[in-house]
Parts: structure tokens; C-alpha cells; sequence
């Protein structure tokens, strides 16, 4: 098992088919990112919605405190990842995305589209994810409504 803190560092990484070679990408492109690499392992059709559930699941344990989802488009699969309670799953296409997902919604998952967002913008957008707190203040008051649902 992996102490707590250790799992902090570590960032899931889960993709389909349509995400695969943008998961390969930023694993180069960010190298000094702990990853856990849950899958998939190439391009063969797979189903966006295990490699979610794998991600909600290795959070949920605590083996990772962040995740990155990617499939085609980001759509399904983010679907899929809030889909679990305590996940908050943010779909982005931008820097100014990723960094507002963290600092008013505190998400704990960045999905992209392996489709429609290219590899620089998305090393951008997992950067500022990753490097970005959550503001609290009256920020907190919507996100413990949505633990409420």
C-alpha cells in the first residue's frame, strides 16, 4: 500500500482508445509527474466507461490524490468519472479551464479529448490542474452541496 502522502503526488492517468496516444504523450511531456497508468495500453477499441471506473476507484482508495481522463472527445468518459460521488470531473479545452476547474470547483479529475485538443495545450491545461489550488471561501459552500446530492 502506498502511504498517504505518497498518493498525494501520484496522479492516475486512464484513457480509452480514442485517448490512448494523448496519454502516452503527456507522459513524456511531463516527466516529472508521478503517474499511475491505469490504462489502456494501445489503440485497440476499448470502453470509456472502465477506464473511469478504474480512475474513481484507485482515487476512492487513495492511491492517487488527482486524476487525468482522456477519450476521443473527453465527453463520455467525463460523464462516466462524475458518474461516482466523490469524483468532480472537469471536461476542458483550455489553460483558463483547467486552472478555474481547481481554484472554484475543486475537481480532482481533468478529462480531455485525445481528439480535439492538441498535445501542447493539453500539457498546458494538466500543468496548471496539477499546480492549482482551490480557493475555498464561497466556493466551499457549493462544492459541500454537491457532496450533499
Amino acid at each position: 500500500m502506498v502511504d498517504k502522502d505518497e498518493s498525494a503526488r501520484l496522479v492516475a492517468i486512464a484513457c480509452d482508445h480514442g485517448g490512448f496516444a494523448l496519454k502516452e504523450a503527456l507522459k513524456v511531456a511531463l516527466p516529472d509527474v508521478r503517474w499511475l497508468d491505469l490504462g489502456t495500453d494501445s489503440a485497440a477499441s476499448v470502453d470509456y466507461p472502465d477506464f473511469a471506473q478504474k480512475l474513481a476507484e484507485a482515487i476512492k482508495a487513495g492511491q492517487a490524490g488527482r486524476g487525468i481522463l482522456i477519450c476521443g472527445s473527453g465527453i463520455g468518459i467525463s460523464i462516466a468519472a462524475n458518474r461516482h460521488a466523490h469524483i468532480r470531473c472537469a471536461l476542458v479545452h483550455d489553460v483558463t479551464g483547467a486552472r478555474l476547474c481547481r481554484q472554484h470547483n475543486d475537481a480532482n479529475v481533468l478529462a480531455l479529448g485525445g481528439r480535439t485538443t492538441g498535445e501542447v495545450v493539453a500539457k498546458e491545461c494538466v500543468e496548471a490542474f496539477l499546480s492549482t489550488g482551490f480557493e475555498g471561501g464561497r466556493h466551499q459552500k457549493r462544492i459541500d452541496k454537491l457532496a450533499s446530492f
